[in-house]
């Protein structure tokens, strides 16, 4: 242990040294004797020089000058409108829901070729039921002979859609609580499938909202396959609908992304190893309407 030598200063003869003697109250300096003075009244219950106790409470709870005192107005409530800002969007600018008109509802033929290949080839298309329309921004592929797909228990009243011919729907009940749309893919009897699995806002956001039970303009009303269930108020009726036919529900042609991102499929432990690493889940690069886990996914050769 170092022992710390204190400083000695040399006492300065103006300053009286009250730590060695008591001085009497003529022997302070003046401005010391009117302190002590002040103290003495206040304590005898006399005013002095300083304001009371209760007056310095009381002036304390006086509003300070240039504080704010009036109350924050609340935010205002977004207006949802038919047409929606998206924060990022997917492929350039949304179109809107006037120019739809341009693109024309895919044919049957598109749908008819193999799960794999239709599946990025869904990206940038439209979704279109009554008011609502939504871009797809994430799909996920089932195939035949795939442990993940609900081909492989073969035909049963539940499954039936999926062996149908390419360009139907096939919406089942996942645990009972989300609507799930899929996009039938190749020919029939073949028993493959696209789910789609995220979706952008371009049109009908007051109807989306209501659907959803959310007032937001975040991805997380559209991030999810159950989520666009939701918003399209679908249900296991919607199963064998033909999507390339107008009215309903029906797929519209849209513009093809510049990248697409791949990574396994969500959801889908119980199936076979090699089923559940294999890359068949595909997303707009760049697009913040893609449910999780994000860090699954990755342009293609990385």
């Amino acid at each position: 242990m170092f022992a710390i030598e204190r400083m000695r200063v040399p006492p300065n003869k103006n300053i009286p040294r009250t730590c060695s003697r008591s001085l009497s109250p003529s022997q302070l300096p003046m401005k010391t004797r009117a302190a002590a003075a002040n103290r003495n009244a206040r304590r005898r219950g006399g005013p002095g020089n300083s304001p009371s106790r209760a007056s310095d409470r009381a002036e304390s709870l006086k509003p300070r000058t240039g504080r704010r005192t009036r109350p924050i107005a609340a935010p205002k409530a977004a207006s949802p409108g038919s047409q929606l800002q998206l924060p990022r969007r997917p492929i350039g600018a949304l179109p809107s829901s006037s120019s739809l008109d341009q693109f024309k509802i895919l044919s049957r033929e598109f749908f008819q070729i193999d799960a794999l290949d239709l599946a990025p080839r869904l990206l940038g298309k439209f979704l279109r039921r009554d008011d609502v329309v939504l871009q797809i921004t994430e799909v996920e592929a089932y195939r035949p002979n795939d442990s993940a797909c609900h081909g492989r228990f073969g035909i049963t009243a539940r499954t039936a859609p999926v062996f149908g011919p390419g360009g139907h729907a096939y919406v089942y009940r996942c645990y009972g609580l989300h609507t799930m749309l899929n996009v039938v893919a190749d020919k029939e009897g073949v028993g493959a499938a696209v789910l789609i699995r995220s979706c952008a806002p371009v049109s009908g956001l007051e109807t989306i909202q209501k659907r959803r039970g959310q007032e937001t303009e975040k991805p997380v009303l559209l991030a999810g396959p159950g989520k666009v269930g939701q918003a399209l108020g679908l249900s296991t009726d919607w199963s064998s609908h033909p999507l390339y036919t107008p009215g309903g529900l029906e797929i519209l042609d849209g513009p093809k992304p510049e990248n697409i991102l791949i990574g396994p499929r969500v959801g889908i432990e119980y199936a076979l190893p090699d089923d559940v690493n294999a890359l068949w889940r595909f997303a707009i690069a760049g697009s913040a309407w893609v449910s999780s886990p994000r860090n699954t996914l990755r342009l293609p050769g990385l």
